[in-house]
């Protein structure tokens, strides 16, 4: 990995810059895809699935009997580590509800809030050499607690045509039905525009590579909405001499094993916790099956050495990073201090590994410095809220000749009527 020591601050953006390509580099041929989709429907589907994932399907539909086969392929104690994962992850959602707000502004002027669901969503899982069957529950368990009326899921299929049988097997778990066998750009472009098969929906979830990123982005120009930019992964570790070398070599590797162009960094204000962390990840990287992939991440990847708990947490601020480990003594100074992050992990036992599967939060989170905008997925992502008002006779009289002296001061002739004539009728 590479050290850096005391790194000026006007050099922390070169730094700290993400291994990721321009969108112009990509959104050609993103916007090519998304314009023979939009014509085509179906048969543009079938074309790409050919061209990208090797498969030519004649029914992009998952079938009832597909998922009885999946269920079978899984193992009993997955399938209890899934029930254990989404007990928690139901149980922090639920907690996530929020009642309605009612107010009388004046008398006679009441006011309310209600949020309601969002009514057609659609969740993109990734698969190929990671299929993330924890997504499905991260998104889909949240989307039954909002209401949501359709859920569409879409995944890649692998070389057979088939989508792995642990993400057929949380969907069903979680209740969904409508799942289509369809990845990256082109299924971003059928949930958008629909289909003969895939149903158009109001917003797409769901983590992706780049060009399923900008494919999602480039929804937003045809009325959709998503959840947040989610690209490559990214994790930062904030640790000092009280942390434990071989755990934070462990969470390091544990993001860099998600691609090539992921991303993690160590900030620390200890050099030798440095050297053993550097050690570890080299013994460590030695028996992962997909080191070949980390082994490149880790070639995007700093330890950085800074004197102190001020200068590390401002650096931090800046980097904005996807997920954060704090192993410090000070734990409570950054605990308090962090502004831009999606989920943050605390002390020596809190593997961000936690976070991603079972302890409860939602681990679809934004990328690329997007925590200085963005929240990660929460109940609220598949809400909506609405606002309601009602006013009597005495409220419009409390209110009336406020709105027609603003209505007047704007030019709005109107508008100042809808008010007088109300008011007249009153006299």
């Amino acid at each position: 990995m590479n050290k850096i020591y005391n790194p000026l601050k006007n050099d922390w953006s070169e730094i700290l810059k993400r291994p990721t390509v321009t969108i112009d580099d990509i959104e050609k041929t993103v916007t090519k895809i998304f314009n023979e989709v939009k014509v085509q429907g179906d048969a543009a589907i079938s074309k790409y699935t050919d061209l990208y994932d090797g498969v030519l399907i004649k029914e992009i539909s998952v079938s009832k009997d597909e998922i009885k086969i999946a269920e079978k392929l899984i193992t009993s104690e997955l399938k209890d580590a899934m029930a254990l994962a989404k007990a928690n992850i139901e149980k922090f959602h639920t907690a996530q509800q929020t009642p309605k707000i009612e107010i009388e502004t004046m008398e006679g002027i009441a006011c309310w809030q209600e949020k309601k669901p969002i009514q057609k969503v659609g969740i993109y899982i990734p698969g190929g050499t990671a299929p993330l069957f924890s997504t499905v529950l991260m998104l889909a368990i949240p989307a039954k607690l909002a209401g949501c009326s359709e859920i569409i899921l879409c995944s890649p299929p692998n070389k057979q045509g088939n989508i792995h049988p642990a993400i057929l097997y949380a969907a069903n778990l979680c209740g969904l039905t409508k799942i289509f066998k369809v990845g990256g750009i082109q299924a971003i472009a059928g949930l958008t525009f629909g289909t003969e098969t895939i149903p158009k929906i109001y917003k797409i979830f769901g983590p992706g590579n780049q060009y399923v990123t900008v494919a999602k982005q480039l929804s937003t120009k045809h009325g959709v909405s998503i959840d947040m930019p989610a690209g490559p992964s990214e994790l930062l570790v904030v640790a000092d001499d009280t942390a434990n070398a071989a755990f934070v070599a462990s969470d390091l590797l544990s993001q860099a094993e998600h691609g090539t162009d992921s991303q993690v960094i160590l900030v620390s204000n200890s050099k030798n916790l440095m050297d053993m962390v550097e050690k570890e990840i080299e013994q460590q990287l030695g028996c992962l099956p997909r080191k070949t992939i980390a082994a490149e991440s880790i070639k995007n990847s700093k330890l950085v050495y800074v004197d102190d708990d001020k200068i590390a947490l401002e650096m931090i601020n800046e980097y904005g990073p996807e997920h954060f480990i704090i192993c410090t003594k000070n734990e409570d100074y950054y605990i308090q201090g962090i502004q831009n992050a999606g989920s943050v992990f605390i002390g020596n036992y809190t593997p961000e590994s936690a976070g991603d599967y079972a302890s409860g939060t939602n681990h679809t989170l934004p990328t690329n410095g997007y925590t200085k905008q963005y929240s990660g997925v929460n109940l609220d992502s598949f809400l909506k809220s609405m606002t309601f008002q009602k006013i009597s006779e005495k409220g419009i009289k409390n209110i009336g000749k406020a709105i027609t002296l603003m209505a007047e001061a704007e030019g709005l002739q109107a508008h100042k009527n809808a008010v007088t004539l109300r008011l007249e009728s009153l006299q």
